[in-house]
Order: structure tokens, then sequence, then C-alpha cells
């Protein structure tokens, strides 16, 4: 059973898998900076930083001054703005994605066309070949 294991984990399925969700995870943190740190800081100065995650209801009628506060209480909250940033932040992190995957491409298809050989020129006939071509020419006539 333990070989079993080890030829498991040897494969390079599962080699190429961790690597994969390990590169994943930091790939996760170098996006969520360039949205949390640089992108969204932009798109507040356009509008005015403007923050939908305090947009609240309770749903039992009861008022409070935060969403904080009406969690704090224990009232049932449908919190609307929540769910508006995370639908902005998906967005923004999914154009981001795609445009780094798009940029990655480029770069691996320009990679790939600097490694395809030239095509093969046909070999240009020896002189030999040539003298012969004349001479069945000539005597051709």
């Amino acid at each position: 059973m333990l070989s079993e294991f080890r030829d498991f984990i040897a494969r390079g399925n599962v080699m190429d898998m961790a690597v994969g969700i390990i590169v994943g995870a930091a790939f996760t943190a170098i996006v969520t900076s360039l949205v949390g740190d640089l992108i969204n800081p932009v798109i507040a100065l356009f509008t005015g930083g403007v923050d939908f995650s305090g947009w609240f209801y309770t749903l039992d009628g009861s008022s409070h001054a935060s969403l904080a506060a009406a969690q704090e209480a224990g009232a049932p909250v449908f919190a609307i703005g929540r769910f508006v940033m995370a639908v902005i932040n998906f967005v923004i992190v999914a154009f981001v994605v795609f445009g780094l995957v798009k940029l990655v491409n480029r770069i691996k298809d320009r990679a790939l066309r600097e490694e395809e050989p030239m095509p093969e020129q046909p070999a240009a006939p020896s002189e030999i070949e040539l003298l012969i071509e004349i001479r069945d020419a000539l005597k051709a006539r």
C-alpha cells in the first residue's frame, strides 16, 4: 500500500496539480493586492469613494446605525451592499486576470514563434546533377 501511494504521488499529474495550486495561491495574493491596493483606490477617486458595503436592510424592521451594529444586536440582516461590492470586485478581478492571461499567452506565442525552426529549403541540385541535366537536354535536341 505504501508503494502504491509513493507511485501515486510520483506521477506527473499529482505533482503538476500541486505546483498549480501553490502558484495559484501566490497568484491570488498578487491579483488581490493589485485590485485592492492599486485599482480600487483609482476607482474610488472617480466615484467619490462610494462604498456599498454599508448598504443593508434589517429583516425585522429594527433600526441600527451600521451593519456591524445590526449584526451585533443579532438582527437578521440583508447585507445587499456586501454582495454588490463582491460583484464589483469579482468583475475587476476577472478583468485583471483576463488581461494577465492574455499578456502571458501573447508572450508564450511569441516565444513559440521564435523557437520554430525555419522551414527546410529543398536542397539545390549539385553541380554534377546540373551538368547531367544540361547534357540530357542537349542530347534531346
